[in-house]
Order: C-alpha cells, then sequence, then structure tokens
C-alpha cells in the first residue's frame, strides 16, 4: 500500500511531553465497531469490557539505554550518542548512534565520566560493525552482569526523540516511562498503554471479572525509526524478543472458546499475540523473535480489542491501527481527536478501539 494514504497533519503541540497525573486520568477516545466516537477516560475502561474479558499487557522492562559519551583514542574527541537496541552477546550490543559519520571501524567510544559513574566511573566500548542508518556493533569492556550495572549507572531511559528533542529527559522520567507492570529488563522503549494504569484500575478491572495476563515483548528501535519508503511492501520490521507462557496461552484459548473477548493492552501485546496465533485461531506458547509488521488487509486471529495511545503519521502503529479499526475510521477518529485536543504519543492520551470484523 502506498505510505501517503497513511499521513495526516499533526500539530506540533498535540505531542505531550509529560503523562498524565494520576495516569488513570488521561482522556480516552472510544472507537465503537460501528464508528461511533465516545470521549471518555482511561478510568472509564471496565465500564466498556464485560466479565470475563481478558486483559493481556506487556511486563517488559525499559532499561537505561541511552548512553553520552565520546570518540577516544584519535586528534578529536567528538561527543557520540548512543541508543542500545538489541543485545548480541556477553558484551556485544547493536546500537544506534549519532553522529555516525563521526565513528569508523575499530573506533573507541568511552561512555560516562561525568555526572553519574558506574564501578571504574566510565565504560569504553569498540565499534566493531558498521550497517546502515547509523546502526553499529558496540564491543563493550565490561560483560554480562557488570556490564549491565555499568549501563544501569550511566544510562537514562531513551525517551522518543519526538519528546527528547522538545525538552532535556530528567529524573522523573526514569519513573514515569515505566509501566506498574515492568518487570523483565530488555525494551528501550516504554509499551506506552500500559503507562495508563494504576493499582486502582487494575482492582476495578478484576471487581469487573477482567482477568489480566502477562507476557513479554522487549519494545526495540523500530517504535522510534519512520517509514521512509513509498510502499509499505519495502519497509523491514526490527526483529523484537517476545515470550507468551503455555499458561497464558491456555488461559486464552479457553476464553475464546466460551465466546470472550481479547483486550491486548498496547500494540505491543498485540503484535505478539498475532505472533502466537496459529490460522485456526488457536494461541500457541511462544519464545523467540516477531517483525510481524501489520496493514490493513491484515486478517487478525487472537485479539479483539485494543487499547493504544495515539500515534505518529506515516508510522507503522497508525497502519496497524488502520488494520484494526479500519483506515477512514481511524483518520475520522484521529481528526476528532486533534480538533479537540487529545493529547498524542508516548505520554499522550488513548483509544478504545473495537476491531473491524469486516476487515477481519
Amino acid at each position: 500500500m502506498r505510505t501517503d494514504l497513511f499521513d495526516f497533519e499533526l500539530p506540533a503541540d498535540t505531542i505531550a511531553l509529560r503523562p498524565a497525573s494520576p495516569r488513570d486520568s488521561a482522556r480516552m477516545l472510544v472507537v465503537q465497531p460501528d464508528g461511533v466516537l465516545r470521549d471518555r477516560f482511561i478510568a472509564d475502561l471496565p465500564q466498556w469490557l464485560a466479565p470475563g474479558d481478558q486483559l493481556v499487557v506487556n511486563d517488559t522492562k525499559v532499561i537505561a539505554a541511552q548512553l553520552a559519551g565520546r570518540r577516544i583514542g584519535r586528534d578529536t574527541e567528538p561527543k557520540i550518542e548512543a541508543t542500545l537496541i538489541k543485545r548480541l552477546g556477553g558484551s556485544r550490543w547493536q546500537a544506534l548512534v549519532k553522529p555516525a559519520k563521526k565513528l569508523a571501524l575499530g573506533d573507541m567510544v568511552r561512555f560516562g565520566g561525568e555526572g553519574r559513574v558506574c564501578l571504574l566511573g566510565q565504560l569504553d566500548a569498540e565499534v566493531e560493525h558498521k550497517g546502515d542508518n547509523g546502526e553499529v556493533t558496540l564491543s563493550f569492556s565490561f560483560h554480562g552482569p557488570a556490564l549491565d550495572q555499568a549501563i544501569a549507572d550511566l544510562g537514562s531511559p531513551p525517551l522518543p526523540p519526538y519528546i527528547a528533542s522538545k525538552r532535556t529527559p530528567d529524573a522523573r522520567d526514569a519513573s514515569d516511562y515505566q509501566t506498574m507492570f515492568a518487570a523483565k529488563e530488555g525494551a528501550v522503549a516504554a509499551p506506552t498503554a500500559g503507562l495508563h494504569f494504576t493499582p486502582q484500575l487494575e482492582a476495578a478491572l478484576r471487581d469487573r471479572g477482567v482477568t489480566l495476563h502477562r507476557i513479554t515483548l522487549h519494545v526495540g528501535a523500530g517504535t522510534f525509526l519512520p517509514v521512509k519508503v513509498d510502499d509499505t511492501a519495502g519497509h523491514k520490521m526490527h526483529a523484537e524478543w517476545g515470550v507468551v507462557t503455555r499458561d497464558t496461552a491456555d488461559a486464552l484459548n479457553a476464553t475464546k472458546a466460551q465466546g470472550g473477548r481479547i483486550v491486548a493492552v498496547g500494540t505491543t501485546s498485540l503484535r505478539l499475540l498475532e505472533s502466537a496465533t496459529a490460522e485456526d485461531g488457536t494461541i500457541e506458547p511462544f519464545t523467540g523473535e516477531t517483525a510481524i509488521f501489520i496493514t490493513p488487509g491484515y486478517r487478525f486471529r487472537a485479539v479483539d480489542i485494543l487499547l493504544t495511545n495515539f500515534h505518529l503519521p506515516r508510522s507503522t502503529l497508525f497502519m496497524l491501527v488502520s488494520a484494526f479499526s479500519g483506515l477512514d475510521t481511524m483518520k475520522r477518529a484521529y481528526a476528532h481527536a486533534i480538533e479537540t485536543g487529545y493529547r498524542f504519543y508516548s505520554y499522550g492520551d488513548a483509544c478504545l478501539l473495537f476491531r473491524d470484523k469486516a476487515g477481519g
């Protein structure tokens, strides 16, 4: 499909720079199956679900993947910023760096030395490989748990560029950019629909008879990367690692067999569930990587309802929600959201989407 089909005008001031407080006070645009739009709040979510529905959240935890340092060993020492995106081994990480043109194979980058310090006050890494679009492989001087601790000490949460370019990340982001479900380290971006949840909302959902399940998808750099090609067929998604346990798969299958609905909290939960689901609709245990790219025409097999934030023009996530609820419906919903002051992107408001049965 043509990428420009998913374009729309998004005023810069619609991108939220801080989350709502309390988290469940964020607005929620309900997009009903018949296309009717309702303006509500996250705290109203239990009213839109039914006893027996199963809510699926992503329990990944964002690591302090943003590192600042400088190139060393040559005449000049330009500043280098790196975002870790995928662990390749005990001491090696794939990373996005800028400015990438300042680095060559074999260069050494020293992170730290100022502000917070790790065991030795700094962390060195050698550029082992250079790829496209700023991607490099870094081989660190530490490995295993020592490297994990050094990254935690020296790094900061990698806020999306649409936020970080407008203000400096600070200590509040370390907690704001984690969901209450965060447990398993490995993400470089938050599963942001989960940011809206509070213990009070979880209790209200349980009182409603809605059961909550946890799956894990370590959100990768693909969240940050725009679609640059003219046709969606030419876009390559980054693979992300995920797990759906046997117990969770069995519970969700039992719900489907009884006519209950599966509610995905966030596009990450949806993408992992769809990756784990067979053609006949059976959800299987899953451990591994997925690079699933969902665009209109995709036949959904697992998820009936999706809670998700508002996404950017031409993004893979706007393509996904257009596949879920229909492109025309989502363009109309987003136009309403912009007109009525909804807040967009990671720290913004949410929409509750019901699957377009006609589209699969």
